[in-house]
């Protein structure tokens, strides 16, 4: 079924729980096989940086997970400057919804357009204690309009069941393939780290590979 009022409403009164879930620590254990992760997902793979760099860092994260929010606000911008613009390192971000709300998000940020998925991501990380709230409509579609939708665009977005069911399938391999259990996982040519890592711990998994 699409994502209805109903059901982000539903999922709203349990985010105390859904921002929970994030893991903020580390807890690194093994590898996974890198060709088999990088097979794109069913919707298309969105990535900043060079195709080539010689580190790839795929991201499983939830938009209702406080912990995912604090990385992408507060450490990712460190590592795009240091790292992606500079060609070292290529970033992928995976959809791995821990509730409707959070799928009617990155619903959102793929219906946003051409060139949009980041920045809309960004901004709902941005506004994320406006819209991860009791009753979360009226702000995302606050934050929607400005981002160039309409009511009707906002709705029917939120009624693309292909869209969804690609979301969803992205979901289910992170967990059945990759044994994702929780946000943010992340791959670092393959390795497994788990949790909100501060940038200095970060930072010493990519120069790692790097030197590799």
């Amino acid at each position: 079924m699409p994502v209805t009022r109903r059901q982000l409403v539903t999922s709203a009164s349990c985010l105390v729980l859904a921002a929970a879930i994030g893991v903020p620590v580390t807890a690194r254990a093994d590898t996974v096989d890198v060709a088999e992760l990088m097979k794109p997902s069913p919707l298309g793979e969105i990535t900043i940086g060079k195709a080539d760099a010689p580190v790839t860092i795929v991201e499983y994260h939830s938009m209702t997970c406080s912990h995912c929010a604090h990385f992408f606000r507060d450490v990712l911008p460190a590592i795009k400057e240091r790292y992606v613009e500079t060609g070292k390192v290529r970033f992928v971000l995976r959809e791995f919804p821990l509730d409707p709300l959070a799928a009617g998000a990155f619903m959102l940020a793929r219906c946003a357009g051409e060139g949009k998925y980041y920045p809309m991501v960004e901004t709902l990380f941005t506004q994320f204690n406006k819209w991860v709230v009791q009753n979360p409509i009226p702000p995302l579609l606050g934050i929607a309009k400005q981002a160039g939708f309409t009511q009707q665009s906002f709705e029917a977005c939120l009624q693309n069941q292909k869209l969804l069911d690609g979301i969803d399938e992205v979901r289910k391999r992170g967990s059945q393939t990759f044994n994702v259990q929780s946000t943010p996982t992340f791959f670092v040519n393959g390795e497994r780290v788990v949790g909100a890592l501060p940038l200095d711990e970060f930072v010493k998994v990519i120069e790692k590979h790097l030197k590799a």
